[in-house]
């Protein structure tokens, strides 16, 4: 396993050097599509949504492992564009998590001193959802750690299209002109503006797509895929794709 590995590395000539790739090469940004909790809790005889209870635990757990490893920002995949289509039920109960969650975590999240944001429209989100994440973004506003990011009615695809529909009307306002769009001002009108790109993506529960996340962002992101269905993803999980993205070499399309 990746977190096994260790600190020193022996050279061919049998002296040990130390990993240039060491425990201080943190990722600064790291993004979760938390993936399994309908197939966990049906191995388990249970209905879905016991799945989504128990995955809330686990989102608590690796917060405060980030917390602890001193990632910048963790970006949580909490409800897709497309997670509507499921059962209503279903599609309640994820909505009502958001506030059960923060009800129970925002002490801890003050004391950790993180800062809850949002990614995503609050068009068609219930007035108890979007009311529970306003009121812990105002609570952790002046917080300077952490920042937790809860990409909820979020799709990628959306955010590009609507991020293009910006631009173009600043063009058609005579703003700027078509040669002045880059990539940076496609950035600046993402939703995560504010934010660094993910370093690290990790998937849970063996699925290996990215589902309309972050798209633009994740150009350059390693990645990182597990069988372990997210109730069950633990600190050690989390602590090991760090191990594993403090392996590599992150090139961006060089040769070194």
């Amino acid at each position: 396993m990746m977190n096994k590995l260790s600190k020193w590395m022996q050279k061919k000539d049998g002296s040990v050097e130390e990993n240039d790739k060491q425990a201080d090469n943190i990722p600064q940004h790291v993004a979760i599509i938390m993936d399994g909790n309908g197939r966990w809790a049906r191995r388990k005889g249970l209905p879905r949504v016991a799945g989504h209870r128990a995955g809330m635990k686990t989102v608590i757990e690796i917060t405060r492992a980030a917390d602890e490893k001193g990632v910048k920002v963790l970006t949580l995949y909490a409800f897709s564009t497309e997670n509507w289509k499921r059962p209503l039920e279903e599609v309640d109960f994820l909505m009502r998590l958001p506030g059960q969650f923060l009800a129970s975590e925002l002490d801890e999240l003050m004391d950790r001193n993180v800062q809850v944001r949002m990614v995503g429209s609050e068009e068609n989100l219930p007035s108890f959802t979007v009311e529970a994440v306003r009121r812990a973004q105002e609570r952790t506003a002046n917080n300077t750690g952490l920042i937790l990011n809860f990409a909820l009615n979020y799709g990628s695809r959306t955010e590009i299209v609507k991020a293009i529909q910006d631009i173009a009307g600043k063009v058609a306002d005579g703003a700027f002109s078509v040669s002045d769009i880059d990539e940076s001002m496609i950035h600046d009108h993402l939703e995560t503006k504010n934010l660094p790109d993910p370093d690290l993506l990790i998937r849970t529960s063996g699925e290996l797509r990215l589902s309309n996340f972050m798209l633009w962002q994740l150009a350059y992101s390693e990645l990182w895929f597990t069988d372990v269905y997210w109730p069950d993803f633990s600190q050690e999980h989390f602590n090991e794709a760090i191990a594993a993205y403090q392996q590599r070499s992150r090139r961006y399309g060089a040769l070194t």
